[in-house]
């Protein structure tokens, strides 16, 4: 099976959509133009929506299987993530990152933390049980609080 995201005017993602690979093969294959024109033909579009991308289910083109919310990004070809947090930033592989590097440790006294983003206060947040840590990102080290 194929799928395809349908697209609003900023290519954010509304809907996806699952069509017949035999479809998409008689109308110019994966990627092809011709084959979302033909979704085109046969899904009416949602209020707002007015574009067909063929999606991977399997991540194997376009980055990533897109999501709602997601957006295209034409100029690149991909499928870009919602931005997380207002002070997060596309890195090189359009992957979203925080200001600080997530913890490189999962763990205080062999006990797993709940790991959280405090946007604002840009920083790392950690729970083990009711035990509230902050990551230390000079030190590299969880501080209880």
């Amino acid at each position: 099976m194929a799928h395809f995201a349908e697209l609003d005017i900023n290519n954010k993602v509304l809907r996806i959509i699952v069509v017949s690979n035999e479809d998409v093969d008689a109308n110019g294959g994966d990627l092809h133009e011709d084959a979302e024109t033909f979704v085109a033909s046969i899904v009416s579009f949602v209020p707002f929506g007015g574009a067909w991308k063929q999606t991977s289910y399997n991540g194997n083109f376009r980055k990533q299987y897109a999501g709602i919310d997601y957006t295209y990004d034409a100029t690149k070809d991909k499928f870009i993530l919602p931005q997380p947090y207002p002070s997060w930033s596309l890195d090189s592989s359009d992957d979203w990152k925080s200001p600080v590097t997530f913890p490189n440790t999962t763990e205080v006294d062999s006990k797993t933390v709940i790991i959280t983003w405090d946007e604002d206060n840009l920083k790392w947040l950690g729970t083990i049980d009711s035990t509230n840590y902050e990551w230390d990102a000079t030190n590299l080290q969880w501080n209880e609080v």
